[in-house]
């Protein structure tokens, strides 16, 4: 019978019994899934940005409607302002509206296991990705690469997260290297009805289609050709999806649905990547004008616009005007992570200039994500909030890889992606 308290379970026993699991016993690089998903009459209401975007304030916000899946990956929200996001309560609270929100938009699970497409576009920019569940043994084994560290007390919160509910319930964003067998499997799917099609209020177009069973194993195996898979965006989610793997498995590593992680990925070349910028609170007691001064010491500085004008350039918010920094090139044996402009900046500028030691961890060092603009960052100093702000170049795919393939890390807050997949649509019930 149906478990009353987590109704997506209805077979998991029986099903389990029969053989079968949501990840083969015999994983391949991606497998199907069940999906628990709204039905499509709500999906648009349910939808909701993912859950690190915003913070506590903004999804209570966003969050006005009862089938806002943010009930869900943020149910602080439905908890009094005393009460820790890291509390027992909230996870608690997060599988109650899990179930509540199951029974009123409804959500429902698929009777068999399957792979979506899943495109998001914004403006003239279209992107179009699969959907399903990547293997773990490929992110323990570094088929899957990283660019970023995780911090511990995130992967706690996400794995808790993963853990309580039975469930991952936002997609990890890769990307891969094009693959025209995949991007053929993915033409035909989209010549057919999509599942879901609307735009959400921040005016982001989110179109799913259901692969079918001949579609779906046509992607497997057009995806067990790719030699590699980047993450963009979401480590905290796959490191917190590798670590409830280990909580479920216990130590014999039983297989299960747990050996798998929700994620969407897309071909290198429809990504989009905007700019992290950075913003500093003070000048380390200095004026802005001995400030500008030792900085035309280390780097060629003119007036100059909020965008920088190319690779290896800076554009300066100081003293109510935009300036153009020309940085150093780089050493001739710098890594690919060093090359970075982003390197660069920390390197020349912030922590000898301004003390920022470790941008990690130093309060005196904001980053604001490229979709908010350059506007913002004039605010916040014209405001007082910061006393100087760098706007930054984007860094491109090809970065990215060639860090992730060096084993390398990016420095924090290095890529915003944008637009962003909607947490909601597709769970990954393990």
């Amino acid at each position: 019978m149906p478990n009353a308290q987590c109704p997506w379970e209805s077979d998991r026993g029986e099903g389990r019994k029969a053989g079968h699991y949501n990840f083969c016993i015999d994983m391949a690089s991606l497998a199907p899934f069940r999906a628990l998903r709204p039905v499509p009459e709500v999906a648009a209401r349910v939808a909701a940005v993912p859950y690190d975007v915003v913070s506590t304030d903004e999804a209570r916000a966003l969050a006005a409607d009862p089938l806002s899946f943010l009930h869900v990956s943020r149910a602080e929200i439905d908890l009094g302002p005393e009460v820790s996001p890291y509390s027992d309560d909230v996870y608690r609270r997060a599988r109650q509206n899990l179930v509540t929100l199951t029974g009123a938009a409804p959500l429902v699970r698929e009777d068999m296991a399957s792979l979506y497409v899943y495109r998001i576009a914004l403006g003239a920019h279209t992107q179009t990705g699969v959907a399903g569940c990547f293997s773990l043994d490929d992110y323990d084994t570094g088929v899957i690469k990283k660019h970023e560290h995780t911090r511990v007390d995130k992967e706690d919160d996400r794995t808790r997260h993963i853990v309580e509910l039975r469930a991952q319930t936002g997609p990890v964003f890769l990307t891969y290297r094009a693959s025209a067998a995949v991007n053929g499997t993915v033409g035909r799917i989209t010549e057919t009805r999509a599942l879901f099609e609307f735009e959400a209020v921040d005016g982001v177009r989110h179109t799913v289609w259901h692969a079918d069973a001949l579609a779906s194993a046509d992607l497997a195996s057009a995806f067990g050709a790719v030699p590699a898979l980047y993450i963009a965006d979401g480590h905290h989610r796959a490191a917190s999806a590798a670590r409830a793997r280990r909580h479920f498995g216990g130590p014999s590593m039983v297989r299960g649905d747990w050996d798998g992680f929700l994620a969407v990925a897309f071909p290198d070349g429809e990504m989009n990547v905007l700019p992290y910028n950075r913003l500093v609170k003070d000048l380390m007691g200095q004026s802005p004008g001995s400030f500008l001064e030792q900085l035309s010491r280390q780097c060629v500085v003119r007036p100059g616009g909020p965008v920088p004008v190319g690779a290896g350039h800076v554009s300066m918010f100081l003293g109510q005007a935009w300036h153009d920094v020309t940085m150093p090139a780089p050493a001739a044996r710098a890594t690919a992570a060093e090359a970075l402009d982003v390197s660069q900046l920390q390197r020349v500028v912030l922590g000898p200039l301004l003390g920022i030691d470790d941008p990690r961890t130093n309060a005196r060092i904001e980053f604001a994500g490229g979709a908010r603009g350059t506007r913002a960052l004039e605010d916040r100093v014209r405001s007082g909030a910061a006393a100087v702000a760098f706007s930054m170049c984007p860094v491109s795919v090809s970065d990215l890889m060639a860090v992730s393939d060096a084993g390398d890390i990016m420095p924090p807050k290095s890529t915003w992606f944008e637009p962003k997949l909607r947490d909601g649509l597709l769970s990954h019930v393990i």
